[in-house]
């Protein structure tokens, strides 16, 4: 379990950016930014680009599997849905809400127009 105290001492702007980071629109942004950098990377055909490719997967993959690598050093969790139960974020909905119900059931039918 993290300990209250260690949590704040970071202050509150980086308190909010840990969060942000963790929620599920950072999780998007760390995965899109990812691609980004592996597709440009892998465009180039140069070493150096392979190595912005390789560099890109850091972000793609910690955002899709939900890791917070920095989390350690911030005396937090690797786990982003641990780092989110820490700092008192209520839980999210997965990273793909295919009901369209903001992660409440995951078996409630896609809401349409026409009922």
């Amino acid at each position: 379990m993290v300990a209250p105290c260690r949590v704040f001492i970071f202050g509150v702007g980086r308190l909010f950016m840990v969060g942000f980071i963790n929620s599920r629109n950072g999780r998007w942004i760390r995965i899109l930014a990812g691609t980004g950098l592996v597709l440009g990377g892998l465009g180039t055909g140069t070493p150096r680009g392979a190595m912005v490719a390789l560099t890109g997967l850091v972000p793609l993959l910690t955002g899709a599997l939900d890791l917070f690598l920095i989390g350690p050093l911030m005396g937090l969790p690797l786990k982003g849905a641990d780092v989110r139960r820490a700092l008192g974020q209520p839980e999210e909905a997965p990273l793909l809400d295919l009901a369209h119900d903001g992660g409440r059931s995951p078996y409630a039918p896609p809401s349409t127009l026409l009922h």
